[in-house]
């Protein structure tokens, strides 16, 4: 299969490469030289820039804006793509913009996949992401090869686009508000004069481990704030939470807290950072020091 990856970032990157592994003839995109330079000689700065006839696109960008940009803009991909080829689309959006991007596909003579993926950058790189797509059933057999390659999970939601995109939203309540409580809990503890590795270790081996929390609280141990995930992500992906729920009229007050918090770090000049530092709310706050940090007591 002839397929581009948009977008090679932390996810991106790891998928186009393992694409790449499985024997796809892959080119990656991204305005990045950086970006370009870690994949290798097969990357190239904008979609009009791949050759012709491509099969399949995966766009990992940041969102829907960017993904319209990147596939229908000026200097776009969807013109280098072959008559019935498969958009895979995969940037964080509401199921409006979801949709609203299929049609154009469809307008163009493509299929298209609602596509939105997790797992993080280890599992795009070992492709083993989760992807929970909606889309036709010949969307989901042209994208096949593509999926297979970077995938481990393929979670089908639906024959329309904007199931897959409500799915990610519902999910990103879930990450950002276990990111907020696990980085909450953590503060408390070395307020109250615990051990944070200690914590750590205790928390990770009882009941009210998460994911998020040993995932995200191991970045805290570290010291490293190298955004893998950085907070301003999700300040959008709770804002898709907040406005799909004003939508449905459905009140979501512990993702609108965590928002809050994220919007927080923003304002602290950290929101660039990784998203488990959204602790230095508290620490602004209190003064506790984090590890390998000096306090700043309050």
């Amino acid at each position: 299969m002839k397929a581009a990856v948009i977008g090679l970032g932390s996810m991106g990157g790891g998928a186009a490469q393992s694409a790449l592994r499985a024997g796809l003839d892959v080119t990656g995109v991204d305005p990045s030289e950086r970006a370009r330079a870690a994949f290798g000689n097969r990357a190239v700065a904008r979609g009009a820039d791949l050759e012709p006839g491509q099969e399949a696109v995966l766009v990992l960008t940041v969102n829907a804006a960017q993904a319209r940009q990147a596939l229908f803009g000026e200097g776009g991909a969807a013109a280098r793509v072959m008559p019935g080829g498969v958009l895979v689309v995969s940037a964080t959006m509401s199921p409006a913009e979801a949709r609203a991007l299929a049609v154009e596909a469809e307008s163009r003579g493509l299929l298209y996949l609602d596509a939105p993926v997790s797992g993080g950058a280890v599992a795009a790189r070992e492709g083993r992401m989760t992807v929970m797509a909606s889309g036709s059933d010949e969307a989901f057999a042209a994208a096949k090869p593509l999926l297979d390659a970077v995938s481990g999970k393929v979670w089908r939601l639906g024959a329309e686009p904007g199931q897959g995109a409500a799915m990610k939203v519902v999910h990103q309540l879930l990450a950002g508000v276990h990111i907020a409580a696990a980085a909450e809990a953590m503060a408390l503890a070395i307020r109250a004069g615990l051990e944070p590795r200690t914590v750590y270790d205790v928390v990770t081996s009882a009941a009210g481990n998460s994911w998020m929390f040993g995932n995200r609280m191991a970045h805290v141990l570290e010291g490293d704030d190298t955004p893998l995930s950085a907070g301003d992500i999700f300040v959008k992906d709770l804002g898709l939470v907040e406005a799909m729920a004003r939508e449905a009229a459905m009140p979501v007050p512990l993702a609108a807290q965590a928002l809050q918090l994220f919007v927080a770090q923003r304002g602290l000049g950290q929101g660039g950072r990784d998203d488990a530092f959204v602790i230095r709310v508290w620490q602004a706050l209190t003064g506790i020091a984090l590890p390998g940090e000096a306090a700043n007591e309050k």
